[in-house]
C-alpha cells in the first residue's frame, strides 16, 4: 500500500521537483521508501515518483517505480494485487524471471505480457500509473470498485496524477479553486462524487478505468475494463450460494497474505464477525481483532464484539474512545481528509489506534449491508416509490401543499429550519414521480431540494437531483429494468459504497499508514453474489442470512439478534458539548462562508436550529458544513 504521483507530457526543468513536492505531501501514505523516476531529461515523456508502505516483500527489491529490464516499462503503482502467485505461476511458464516477492514485480511482467488485457486479470485493489515508452504513453488504471483513489490534473501540455488532490495542489497552487458545481453536489451528499473534485481543475478517475495520456499531455478517450454486474440469478438457487460462499472464502483467504502484522476490525455486526470468522478459519494461529468503546452505552457495542471475539478464540483488543480524546485528536482527523467528507472522522479513529496497536494491514466487512439488504433504505426506497406514484394523479400545487402542511407538523413550533429529514422531505419524494435514481438521491440528501438551493450563493451548473448529469443518466440506465431490491442495492454499491465508503476508507487508513482491505467487496465474490435469487439474497430483509450461514457452526446467532446499529460516534452530543465552542467560531465566520459560496445568514440558521434541537436536523447536517469550511479554510480553497 502506498502513495504515487507524476507528471507526464512536456517534461520542464522543475517538472521532478514538482514530483518530490507531492511525495513529500503524501509520505504518510507511504513511510517506509520513497523513489523517482524519469524517462529523460527534458522533451516529452514523463516523471514517476512513489511513497512506500511495505506490505510484501519488505527488501529493497520491492522498491518503487520498478522498471522492467526488457522493455523499459516503468511503473508505480499502489494497492494489492492478492492472486499474484498464480499470476506469476503461469508468467514463469511463458518464460518470465523474478528477482522479488512482490506483486509488483508480477503486475509489470503481466503487462509486458498481456498488455492492457493484464488488467482484467487482476484481482485486487489498485491505482497504477505506468510508462510505456514503446507507446509513449501512460497508461493510468483504477480498481474494478475503487478502493483505491486515482486524481488528475491537465495544465499546460502535461497530465499531473497523484493518490491525493492534496499532493496535486501541493505541486499547483494556482489551482486552489473551488469548484461550484462540486459544491452543490457536496451540500447535497456530504462528500464529492466523482468525477470531479471540490477543485474545480482535479478530476478522480473512475472506477474500472483506465486512460491512456500521450507523451504531448493528451488524454484518450477512457476505456470501461469492469461494471458492475447486473443480476442474473441462476435456477439452481442453492449452487450459485455455495459458490458465492466458497468465492467470499476465498477472498478472505487471499487478503490473509502479508508480511507484516494483520487484523481484523470487529464492531460485533454480521458483516464484520463473518470476516472474522473466515479469517480465524484460514489462520493457523488466533488473529488479532479490535473494537472501538464509548462511555456512553448507547454507542457501545463491544460486548457483542466480545462474544464474538470469544466464540472465534481471536486475540481481541478494546480500545477506548473518550469524548476527551476525540477533542483533543479532532484536529489531526479533519487534516487526514483530501477532500471534506462528513463521515471520515469514524474510520480515521479506529485506524489510528490500530495502528498505534502494531497492525499494517486490517481488514473491513464493508460492503455487506449493501450486497444483502442491511439497510432500512431497502425497506423505505420502495414504498416510497409506491407513494410517489400514488401521488402522481394530484395537481402539482394540492402535492406542494399537502407535503408543506406535514412539514410544518413535524418541525413544529418557532423553528428557524424545516425537517431535512423524513416528512421535511415529502414534497420532494411526490416530486420525484417514482423514479428509483431520484428517491435514492432524495433519501440521502443532507437537505431538501429548497434547502440545498438556500445554502449556495450560486451554482453554475443545475444537478439532477443531487448528482452530474452524466452519472444521473449512468445510474438510471443501468437500473432500468432491475428489480426494487436489486435497485437499491445497485445504487447502494454505486454510491454510498463506490462515491464515498471506499474513499473515505483509504483516505482515513493511509493517513495514519494502515492497509484497510475489503474482502467483502471482491469482485469475483460480486459477480457470484449477482447470482443469487432475491430471496436467497435479501430475504427476510436486514437479516442477512447470506452472511450468517457462514458462521452457523462458529458464533451464537443470538448476538445479532438485536437491531442495527453501524458504527458511529457520539457526535450528536459532542458538537453540543466539547465541539460546541470551535463549531460556534466557524459558523460566525461569515467571510468565511461567503468565500466558499455558502450564503451565510443561511448557514449560520441551521447552526442554531440544531443547538435548539431542531425537529429532523440531525448532527450530519450541522458536521458536512463545519468539516467543509474548515475543509476549504485549511488548504485555501475559495470560489
Amino acid at each position: 500500500m502506498c502513495g504515487i504521483a507524476g507528471i507526464a507530457g512536456s517534461l520542464t526543468p522543475d517538472t521532478a521537483g514538482r514530483v518530490q513536492a507531492m511525495l513529500r505531501a503524501l509520505e504518510h501514505r507511504g513511510p517506509d521508501q520513497h523513489g523517482l523516476w524519469c524517462s529523460g531529461a527534458s522533451g516529452h515523456g514523463a516523471v514517476l515518483g512513489h511513497r512506500r508502505l511495505s506490505i510484501l516483500d519488505l527488501s529493497e527489491a520491492g522498491r518503487q517505480p520498478m522498471i522492467h529490464a526488457g522493455s523499459g516499462v516503468a511503473l508505480s503503482y499502489n494497492g494489492e494485487c492478492y492472486n499474484f502467485a498464480e499470476l506469476r505461476r503461469e508468467l514463469e511458464s511463458l518464460g518470465h524471471q523474478f528477482r522479488s516477492q512482490s506483486d509488483t514485480e508480477v503486475l509489470l511482467a503481466a503487462y509486458v505480457e498481456w498488455g492492457e488485457q493484464a488488467i482484467e486479470r487482476l484481482r485486487g485493489m489498485f491505482a497504477i500509473a505506468l510508462w510505456d515508452p514503446r507507446e509513449r504513453s501512460l497508461l493510468m488504471v483504477r480498481d474494478r470498485l475503487g478502493i483505491k483513489p486515482l486524481y488528475y490534473a491537465c495544465t499546460a501540455g502535461q497530465v499531473v496524477f497523484a493518490s491525493e488532490v492534496r499532493a496535486i495542489l501541493q505541486a499547483n497552487p494556482a489551482l486552489r479553486r473551488l469548484d461550484r458545481v462540486a459544491l452543490s453536489a457536496y451540500l447535497w451528499h456530504g462528500f464529492v462524487p466523482g468525477p470531479r473534485t471540490l477543485v474545480a481543475d482535479i478530476q478522480l478517475v473512475p472506477a474500472g478505468t483506465m486512460l491512456r495520456v500521450r507523451d504531448d499531455g493528451r488524454i484518450e478517450a477512457p476505456r470501461r475494463y469492469w461494471r458492475l454486474p447486473r443480476p442474473s440469478p441462476s435456477a439452481d438457487a442453492e449452487s450459485a450460494r455455495l459458490a458465492a460462499a466458497e468465492e467470499l472464502e476465498h477472498a478472505v483467504r487471499l487478503r490473509l497474505v502479508s508480511d507484516v502484522p494483520l487484523g481484523v476490525f470487529l464492531s460485533g455486526g454480521v458483516d464484520s464477525s463473518v470476516i472474522a470468522t473466515l479469517a480465524q478459519r484460514n489462520s493457523a494461529k488466533p488473529i488479532q481483532t479490535f473494537n472501538i468503546t464509548f462511555d456512553d452505552a448507547k454507542f457501545d457495542e463491544s460486548s457483542y464484539a466480545e462474544r464474538v471475539a470469544r466464540a472465534l478464540g481471536t486475540e481481541h483488543h478494546r480500545i477506548p474512545l473518550t469524548e476527551a480524546n476525540f477533542r483533543e485528536q479532532l484536529p489531526a482527523a479533519l487534516d487526514s481528509l483530501d477532500q471534506p467528507t462528513f463521515d471520515a472522522v469514524n474510520t480515521y479513529f479506529v485506524s489510528r489506534a490500530v495502528r498505534e496497536a502494531g497492525l499494517t494491514v486490517a481488514l473491513s466487512g464493508a460492503g455487506g449491508d449493501e450486497l444483502f439488504g442491511g439497510y432500512a433504505s431497502f425497506r423505505e426506497l420502495p414504498a416510497m416509490q409506491t407513494w410517489s406514484r400514488l401521488a402522481r394523479p394530484l395537481p402539482a400545487r394540492l402535492r406542494n401543499l399537502l407535503a408543506g402542511a406535514v412539514a410544518r407538523l413535524a418541525a413544529g413550533a418557532g423553528s428557524e429550519v424545516p425537517p431535512q429529514t423524513r416528512w421535511g422531505k415529502l414534497a420532494d419524494i411526490l416530486a420525484a414521480d417514482g423514479d428509483p435514481v431520484a428517491l435514492y438521491q432524495c433519501a440521502y440528501a443532507l437537505f431538501t431540494r429548497r434547502m440545498h438551493a438556500d445554502l449556495q450563493l450560486r451554482a453554475d451548473e443545475p444537478l439532477m437531483w443531487g448528482l452530474y448529469p452524466e452519472r444521473y443518466q449512468e445510474f438510471a440506465s443501468e437500473v432500468a429494468g432491475m428489480d426494487p431490491l436489486f435497485t437499491v442495492s445497485h445504487l447502494e454499491l454505486q454510491s454510498f459504497i463506490g462515491e464515498r465508503l471506499l474513499r473515505d476508507t483509504d483516505t482515513a487508513s493511509m493517513a495514519v499508514s494502515l492497509e484497510a482491505r475489503v474482502p467483502i467487496l471482491d469482485h469475483k465474490f460480486i459477480e457470484a453474489v449477482s447470482r443469487l435469487p432475491a430471496e436467497s439474497r435479501y430475504l427476510p430483509l436486514g437479516r442477512k442470512g447470506f452472511l450468517r450461514a457462514l458462521m452457523a457452526d462458529h458464533v451464537p446467532a443470538d448476538i445479532f439478534d438485536r437491531p442495527k446499529a453501524g458504527f458511529e460516534l457520539p457526535l450528536e452530543l459532542w458538537c453540543k458539548r466539547s465541539l460546541l465552542a470551535d463549531m460556534d467560531a466557524t459558523f460566525r465566520d461569515l467571510n468565511l462562508a461567503h468565500a466558499i459560496g455558502l450564503d451565510a445568514e443561511v448557514t449560520a440558521r441551521i447552526w442554531r436550529a440544531f443547538r435548539k434541537g431542531g425537529a429532523g436536523l440531525y448532527w450530519s447536517r450541522v458536521w458536512a458544513l463545519f468539516v467543509l469550511m474548515r475543509w476549504c479554510q485549511r488548504y485555501g480553497v475559495y470560489v
